[in-house]
């Protein structure tokens, strides 16, 4: 016996009687970017279909499982390194005082085969002088997997300070870039990521915005020190934040991958969109650092589902410090679950075909472009930056998400709802302090946050 399927407005009719004569627009929520997000969605609402897949691998690994390993002493970031490549990862970022010269951070990936294991870096403004200590270290083998990662206009943006004028540190890094595209052909240049708007609070929208201005500053810096745009756009990464919300998270990766698309037209060339999608530290908690692993789970769940290219995840404990090798043994372990046991990757969009799913990466493809559009015609990201334009509308979407978990119309597990009284602590190990540059150029900082802190602060002093 077969049973007829359903139209919309069966559908609607069955979920308005469950709403006791309720109107479903009453359920029609907005988000900080103004979009509606609504509790029904068909083929009317959902639109033409979006495809904005990674290839999937049924044979090997769809996407880069990448360890973020924090150091300062040589020796134990070798162990480290080796010990997570052994251990499952494919491939390292690396950030901290072993980035400084040559000397320290050849020791430090001793043992990398360097052609196999691609190795990247979190340098912040210090990215040119660590891009060369990595060209040193890579011996000029051609097939080395270089990830130089720079991205100045972030590090300032964060900071809000820098030791030279930043149209100064763009242009270094861009020449650092066409020095060396000749000897690795292989390597990755830029990284043009949104992450310092995303962690400061703001919007998705802000953050796609952020990133696709970034991209367009560093990609211009490059053409105007002898790469092509062709070069400069193949060598760059596209950077999102990924939290608890998958299905914003997921949605996200594919609506850059549709800007990315409208980004390289623009300069006359196509070349696929290459994603690292790394998890957010503003949803991380610190009084209780194990509900961290859910939200962490969310993340890899929706750069795998989405179809980032590689996948960062932080250690549960890193609200707290740096992430100690148990740490990066749960992050590296949570993606294998994901990628060989759930088989996220053996399928090229499992996304495609949701309604919900196709018009939200429309929407947030479509924030995020406005949002671009306004920091392009408030001169660039650079000047945006400078006459505080961004900042304040950061500023608005974190204040409108914070008031939100203040009065109980957003939760996070364990630390407004099921908390736990007596929270047990997780390994991690202490970090410098980060210095703020002067003598150079400044801007209003966008500030990293984290959302649990306040709740955290009244639990402490609640046991004190």
């Amino acid at each position: 016996m077969t049973f007829p399927t359903p139209s919309p407005a069966d559908w609607r009719v069955l979920a308005e009687k469950a709403l006791k004569d309720r109107s479903l627009e009453s359920l029609v929520r907005l988000d900080a970017d103004g979009l509606a997000i609504r509790p029904l969605y068909a083929a009317a609402t959902g639109g033409a279909p979006v495809s904005a897949p990674r290839p999937s691998d049924a044979d090997g690994r769809a996407w880069d499982v990448r360890t973020l390993i924090e150091g300062d002493d040589p020796a134990a970031v070798n162990a480290a390194a080796l010990a997570d490549l052994e251990g499952g990862a494919a491939s390292i970022l690396l950030k901290g005082g072993v980035l400084a010269d040559s000397g320290p951070l050849a020791r430090a990936l001793e043992g990398v085969a360097l052609e196999l294991a691609a190795v990247g870096l979190d340098a912040g403004l210090d990215g040119p002088e660590a891009a060369n200590a990595l060209a040193v270290a890579a011996k000029g083998s051609p097939r080395a997997r270089l990830m130089f990662h720079m991205d100045p206009i972030s590090a300032f943006a964060e900071t809000g300070a820098a030791p030279r004028a930043i149209d100064e540190h763009l242009t270094l890094a861009a020449n650092t870039a066409a020095r060396h595209a000749g000897a690795y052909p292989e390597a990755a240049f830029f990284m043009a990521g949104g992450r310092a708007a995303h962690e400061a609070g703001g919007s998705i929208g802000q953050e796609l915005g952020f990133a696709a201005a970034n991209a367009v500053a560093l990609v211009k810096a490059a053409v105007a020190a002898g790469m092509t745009a062709e070069a400069a756009l193949r060598g760059t990464v596209l950077g999102v934040s990924l939290d608890q919300e998958y299905f914003d998270g997921l949605a996200k990766v594919r609506a850059v991958r549709l800007m990315w698309r409208s980004l390289t037209r623009a300069f006359g060339v196509e070349t696929p969109a290459v994603i690292e999608a790394r998890s957010s530290r503003r949803m991380l908690a610190a009084r209780d650092p194990w509900p961290n692993l859910l939200r962490l789970t969310a993340a890899g769940f929706a750069g795998a589902v989405g179809g980032a290219d590689a996948v960062v995840l932080d250690g549960l404990s890193r609200a707290n410090g740096r992430s100690d090798a148990f740490a990066r043994r749960q992050a590296r372990n949570t993606q294998a679950v994901l990628m060989e046991e759930a088989h996220l990757g053996r399928v090229d969009d499992p996304a495609a075909g949701s309604w919900f799913l196709d018009a939200r990466t429309r929407d947030l493809a479509e924030a995020g472009w406005a949002e671009f559009q306004r920091i392009e015609g408030e001169g660039g990201l650079i000047a945006a930056l400078k006459i505080g334009g961004i900042q304040d509308r950061v500023a608005a979407a974190r204040a409108e998400r914070e008031a939100a978990l203040a009065d109980g119309h957003a939760q996070m597990v364990g630390v407004t709802k099921f908390v736990d009284p007596d929270p047990r602590p997780a390994p991690f190990e202490a970090g410098p302090r980060p210095s703020r540059q002067t003598g150079g150029d400044a801007c209003e900082p966008l500030i990293p946050i984290r959302f649990a802190a306040p709740f955290e602060t009244q639990s402490w002093e609640a046991a004190r």
